[in-house]
């Protein structure tokens, strides 16, 4: 498939621009129809909507809050009534608002004005759910309500349709991941056209992702979290999986490959971890569905289709745009090198080798020191407290938090957050007088019934997201409405974001042995080892626990939050757990893959555990490193999003990324590996035997078409190498390497352009030749029982220009 892509490279770069703008142009004309499905089945807060929706059928718009506040005097003073009044019946007369309640509406509305009379607000109710309310309207009725201000009057917004114009432009939070993910790849690479290839890559399967996340968005139910959450994820997989099979591409070349066969065996290889990889993280995104939660359904519908997407870019899109660039993947200085010096030999330096070696002599003060690094930053998660974030959360100068904040000082700090209990029947006099009578409740009233429904408004004495109010749901449920003798359910978005808690925490232990399991099978069928899934569950918990640290630290506890612009401190959202580990588990098993599957390569062919895991930690530390340090900038530019949600998932992802890719698989995974010896690959023989077979990355013998038995004699490749003339090139590099770019033998031709390579068995090999000031030249040659003469003719550079 990769060959085919690389040949037919225009075909499939148009294929890719057509359904990304077709795509692109059908999600445009659709529009979007994301949906919130908070309902969670067998909870008193669902049964109680199940009633209202019932009851009051006309509820269906948005209601969002104008709050306003004066200095001196009271909001009934005719100089502030005068400002306020015409600014409200403007909003009442914009088309798309359904209605405006406002506190100067005589008896009715006397309860929107604070007792010592200097806060009141008004309620706008809009046609539409907020999703659905056009953000033009939404603008004007903030820039209408916010003109009515004056010295001594401040006027502020509140709702989830306000929240939306608030937020930074759409697209902001990925334009920043990809400048931050461009500097790390040039730094990495060093060449211009090799930054772009991971960059388009992700663009590409993002892109169609998110549009064909938007085009179902139409027929099932997906949240709006879902895109943001798709965008973060897709993006991270997207660079990486590409930055994995460039890196393998440009090895080959560097290692004097031809570009067409390094591009194929990168594919052959690295892609074949790729596709690995990326269904390691669709499963565990897929294990969200064993929770049962319904709003998490479009979660993992739109993240794993994003992920799909990006990895069928990386191993389709990427060899054709490998094929368009040829050699160019190389920076200028690497080419002229490669031209002068011929192909490289493999390192035996670099602070990534010294760092390998230092973990082989020391692995126990190594995996001491990590394991004491991960322990203290797990520490908070012991606080951990689910719950929800609303306006409440936001940072201190947006209108949103401004008008949240008013509110609780004009009507108590539950009046953010009022509960709604739903009674069948009318007769609610005694559940009144216990619901007033009961702890916590600052105030409680029945509103008019309807089809033999009546809702008890309760406003507690607590906000929302405090653990007092948690409890008086409780005494509500358990104590007082069965004292009053009624049927009764409570609910509100306070009360459904406590029972959503409360299920999400019931489920996550099945969630998290689901998750871990099918992944421990997968590994097990990968690496035919008991051990190596042993360890990487292991290590997936200590990165979750420690990564959880870190939020809770952040977001709960509110170190650093206000530095860093996210708002204030809070519970850790109930959605969040589930979510982040899928993520976590996907993304670590991602590096699991790619460390592992060298050393197990190296492990395959010199049975020496040390070497392979000290030749599998040089070679890819630096790839895992690069590829972790950019999805951290991705991760953490989501924290721009203006969704706070989004921004607690952004860092805690990169938080858990950073610790996995620099403490877990850089330092402890190798340092345990060190210390548990060969034991690492043992798996029982009758195991062995059940197991079905699954190669990450296949043994270099079985990449290539054979010739001849692979258990045969070494033979011989000799012949002369000369130039277009027919003259001999002396001092020529000459090497000989497996399909999988694996050197085997290496000489310099002599004076008669003469060389003799030693080939290790019959089969088919890649031969190798460049020289100072000629081009390189690779093929492909097939060795049988015989030494085969091979002459090389190399061109020289000003030939080819």
């Amino acid at each position: 498939m990769a060959r085919w892509c690389y040949r037919h490279r225009l075909v499939v770069l148009l294929l890719w621009v057509g359904a990304l703008f077709g795509l692109g142009f059908s999600a445009s004309t659709a529009g979007t129809d994301y949906a919130n499905v908070f309902s969670l089945p067998d909870t008193d807060s669902k049964k109680a909507y199940d009633l209202m929706e019932k009851a009051f059928p006309a509820r269906a718009g948005d209601t969002d809050t104008v709050v306003w506040k004066v200095d001196g005097g009271s909001v009934r003073d005719q100089d502030v009534r005068s400002r306020i009044q015409p600014a409200l019946e403007r909003i009442a007369d914009m088309k798309g608002v359904g209605g405006v309640t406002s506190p100067y509406a005589g008896e009715r509305g006397a309860g929107q004005i604070s007792r010592d009379g200097r806060i009141a607000y008004a309620q706008i109710t809009f046609a539409d759910q907020a999703n659905a309310v056009p953000k033009e309207l939404v603008q004007d009725v903030v820039d209408t309500a916010r003109d009515a201000e004056r010295a001594g009057l401040e006027v502020e917004l509140g709702g989830q349709a306000i929240q939306r114009v608030q937020e930074p432009p759409t697209g902001l939070a990925e334009m920043v991941g990809l400048v931050a993910a461009a500097i790390v790849l040039f730094l990495a690479f060093g060449s211009l056209f090799a930054m772009l290839l991971p960059l388009a890559v992700a663009v590409f399967g993002v892109g169609t992702g998110l549009f064909s996340t938007q085009l179902l968005s139409h027929v099932t139910d997906i949240p709006d979290l879902a895109p943001l959450l798709s965008s973060l994820i897709g993006l991270g997989v997207g660079i990486d999986y590409a930055l994995f099979i460039v890196t393998r591409h440009r090895k080959g070349l560097l290692r004097g490959v031809a570009p067409e066969e390094s591009a194929v065996t990168a594919l052959n290889t690295s892609g074949r971890a790729v596709l690995f990889a990326g269904g390691t993280v669709c499963i565990a995104l897929a294990g969200m569905l064993v929770t049962d939660l319904r709003f998490l359904d479009g979660v993992v519908v739109g993240t794993s289709l994003t992920v799909v997407l990006s990895v069928l870019a990386a191993t389709t899109l990427l060899p054709a745009l490998l094929g368009f660039l040829g050699p160019r993947v190389l920076s200028r200085k690497q080419r002229r090198r490669l031209a002068a010096e011929g192909p490289e030999e493999e390192r035996t330096s670099g602070p990534a080798v010294r760092w390998s070696v230092q973990v082989q002599r020391r692995p126990r003060t190594v995996a001491a020191l990590a394991l004491v690094v991960m322990a203290v930053l797990a520490l908070p998660v012991f606080s951990l407290r689910l719950g929800a974030t609303d306006q409440g959360n936001n940072d201190a100068s947006t209108t949103t938090r401004k008008a949240y904040d008013l509110l609780a000082e004009g009507f108590g700090p539950g009046f953010n957050g009022p509960l709604q209990v739903v009674v069948e029947g009318t007769d609610t006099t005694a559940l009144v007088r216990g619901i007033e009578d009961a702890p916590g409740v600052a105030q409680a009233a029945a509103l008019p019934p309807a089809g033999g429904v009546t809702v008890i408004q309760v406003v507690p004495t607590t906000s929302p997201q405090s653990r007092e109010t948690d409890t008086l749901i409780d005494r509500l449920r358990d104590d007082v409405i069965p004292a009053a003798g009624v049927k009764a359910h409570v609910g509100g978005v306070t009360a459904v974001s406590k029972d959503f808690a409360t299920v999400t925490g019931d489920r996550l232990p099945l969630f998290v042995a689901t998750i871990i399991g099918l992944g421990f099978l997968l590994l097990l069928i990968a690496f035919r080892s008991l051990v190596v899934p042993l360890t990487a569950a292991l290590m997936n918990l200590i990165a979750a626990a420690a990564s959880f640290g870190v939020l809770v630290a952040v977001f709960q506890w509110g170190w650093g939050l206000e530095l860093l612009g996210l708002g204030k401190e809070g519970p850790i959202n109930a959605f969040l757990p589930v979510i982040m580990l899928s993520l976590l588990f996907g993304l670590s098993m991602d590096y699991q893959v790619f460390l592992v599957s060298r050393m197990h390569e190296e492990w395959v062919h010199t049975r020496d555990n040390a070497r392979a895991v000290r030749v599998g930690l040089a070679e890819t530390s630096r790839v895992i490193n690069s590829a972790a340090l950019i999805m951290v900038c991705v991760f953490l530019a989501f924290v721009l999003s203006g969704d706070s949600g989004a921004a607690m998932a952004g860092v805690g992802l990169a938080a858990a990324v950073a610790l996995d890719a620099f403490v877990l698989r850089t330092a402890l995974v190798p340092a345990a590996m060190h210390l548990l010896g060969a034991s690492n690959w043992w798996l029982p023989a009758w195991l062995d035997k059940r197991l079905p077979h699954l190669a990450v990355e296949p043994k270099e013998e079985d990449a290539t078409a054979s010739a001849g038995p692979s258990d045969g004699p070494a033979t011989v490749v000799h012949g002369f190498v000369r130039d277009v003339a027919g003259d001999p090139v002396e001092h020529a590099s000459v090497a000989l390497l497996s399909k999988g770019g694996r050197p085997l033998d290496r000489v310099t031709s002599l004076a008669d352009g003469s060389y003799i390579l030693s080939v290790p068995a019959p089969g088919t090999y890649l031969l190798s030749a460049t020289a100072a000031s000629y081009t390189t030249q690779a093929r492909q040659v097939t060795v049988a029982d015989e030494p085969l003469v091979y002459d090389v003719e190399l061109a020289e550079m000003s030939e080819v220009n």
